[in-house]
């Protein structure tokens, strides 16, 4: 809500503000003026007021003295100290009674406009000029979009698009915002497109021009930092979307440099295949070739118990030596309270500190299950804020600070995003599918409509172990999630609004990495 264009000005020496005032007034603000502390706590409650100007030495009470009864009578009133004095400790003072503005006598009438201005209006004139800006770039990247895009501008597309994601969602713009969802959602048969005729040669040809892919993150991330440094800690967030990282972002800034790529998961687009493909940096048929006793497909989820395991041999293939490797997976609290008392002698023995954390993924999946949680997480704006209420008291945040007093660079990234889904697509399968949402295997599946999934008859040709005879993948794009004829009223009700992944959408595939530099000894 909108303060009132109305001025207190609390000072000893009203006589002298005449032309200060019929300065303000001009630029249309109504201003009142007292020469002492108790009259203006006086008219604070008779009526409120936009903000109030305090001279600090004043007979009686000083400004700073009557701060306390002016919050009591209204909390959210700006206040400016306006003073003659210049010692620090005055202007400290301010500071610890939070001040939002501090001026120093003497005072021309536009410095003080400047800050009414500021604290008054300035919400709304950066929300007024960020529509402007989003208008004038909605009409550029809808024009870009008419074009072919390769990965490279996939990517600079997507990331754009999160970013603003984020910026629209802080101000009281919900038509720009639908815009901005239109144009995400239609990318979707675009994006899809562009995987079911560039991915499989990607996988094909060695030479191809390709995005980093979840195969790539250790030669082409960790192992570069880990030649320069000698150590590094990796973590990974569980099904982390761009627009939650976004949001993150300013939290961690404040401790590291960053500089964020990007990278394109494998499909399909879920933990069993992209993680153990980040850790490995293999594709799952290489996985099942190379260590058959660690890929048994009863279960997908089985297929994660030997990340570390991976992670040591891939290291070990491409430095050529034995590098210390420290692994942690953390669901609970309270592992992550145990992770952070072990974290300190990991961090002190060089090599790779690698961190898995499963909060966010179960509470995209959680939400689901959860009535409560669904409520307090109902899009994907309040998934983000939960995000980031989450993370600032984490012990992920927590590890990130332990690695900065130590100066340990970190590499942190996801395996996978997720997508709102709000639309069935009925599959149809000789045998009942694999339970997936986004993803399925089964033998003669097929979708009912063929512009709802991306149909994989030839598994290898995708980077993907043989099932056996007639087994076929689909690969869910837009915003659908699979159902069978049999249980679709069980399934609209139960699926419909959740963030699944395992399909082909920007928001699956394209994910951060960070290298994050800490900022202390600097």
């Amino acid at each position: 809500m909108a303060r009132p264009k109305t001025v207190l000005w609390v000072d000893d020496e009203v006589e002298s503000l005449a032309a200060h005032v019929l300065f303000l007034e001009e630029q249309g603000y109504d201003v009142e003026c007292t020469a002492h502390g108790d009259d203006a706590i006086a008219l604070l409650q008779r009526k409120p007021y936009g903000i109030v100007l305090l001279d600090e030495q004043m007979p009686g009470k000083r400004g700073l003295d009557l701060v306390s009864e002016i919050r009591a009578i209204d909390a959210a009133v700006p206040l400016v100290m306006i003073t003659k004095s210049e010692e620090a400790g005055t202007m400290r003072e301010a500071i610890g009674v939070e001040m939002d503005d501090y001026l120093v006598k003497p005072v021309n009438p536009r410095q003080v406009l400047s800050a009414i201005t500021r604290l008054l209006e300035g919400a709304q004139i950066r929300r007024q000029r960020m529509a402007q800006d989003f208008v004038q770039r909605f009409r550029e990247l809808e024009q870009r979009r008419s074009a072919e895009l390769g990965w490279r501008e996939w990517i600079e597309l997507v990331a754009e698009l999160a970013e603003w994601e984020v910026r629209l969602s802080s101000g009281d713009e919900s038509g720009l915002r639908e815009a901005l969802s239109t144009l995400q959602s239609s990318l979707h048969k675009d994006f899809a497109e562009f995987i079911e005729e560039n991915y499989p040669r990607w996988l094909a040809d060695p030479k191809a021009d390709r995005p980093p892919l979840s195969v790539d993150v250790g030669e082409e991330f960790l192992v570069p930092l880990l030649k320069a440094e000698g150590q590094a800690l990796l973590v990974i967030v569980d099904c982390l979307r761009l627009d939650q990282w976004e949001l993150l972002k300013p939290l961690i800034s404040e401790f590291f440099d960053i500089e964020v790529s990007y990278y394109f998961g494998i499909l399909p687009t879920a933990t069993p295949f992209s993680r153990n493909a980040i850790f490995s940096g293999l594709f799952p048929v290489e996985i099942a070739e190379r260590y058959p006793q660690w890929w048994v497909t009863q279960g997908d989820e089985s297929l994660n118990a030997h990340e570390e395991d991976f992670l040591r041999e891939q290291l070990r293939d491409l430095t050529g030596t034995d590098m210390p490797v420290r692994y942690e997976k953390l669901s609970t609290t309270g592992e992550g309270t145990e992770m952070l008392k072990r974290l300190p002698s990991h961090l002190a023995g060089g090599g790779v500190t690698a961190l898995v954390f499963n909060f966010v993924d179960q509470l995209t999946h959680g939400r689901g299950e959860h009535a409560i949680l669904y409520e307090v997480a109902k899009n994907a704006s309040s998934l983000r804020n939960l995000t980031r209420t989450w993370f600032r008291t984490s012990s992920l945040f927590r590890a990130l600070r332990e690695a900065e007093r130590r100066r340990v660079s970190v590499l942190l990234t996801t395996d996978h995003g997720s997508i709102h889904c709000h639309t069935p697509a009925t599959v149809f399968a000789k045998r009942d599918a694999t339970a997936n949402l986004r993803y399925k295997f089964g033998e003669d599946l097929r979708a009912e409509r063929a512009d709802t999934a991306i149909l994989v008859k030839d598994l290898a040709a995708w980077g993907l172990p043989d099932r056996g005879l007639g087994v076929r993948m689909l690969l869910a794009t837009g915003d659908r999630f699979f159902v069978y004829p049999t249980k679709l009223r069980e399934y609209q009700a139960r699926y419909r609004g959740a963030f699944l992944h395992g399909g082909v959408t920007p928001e699956e595939v394209i994910s951060p990495i960070a290298l994050l530099t800490p900022r202390r000894g600097r």
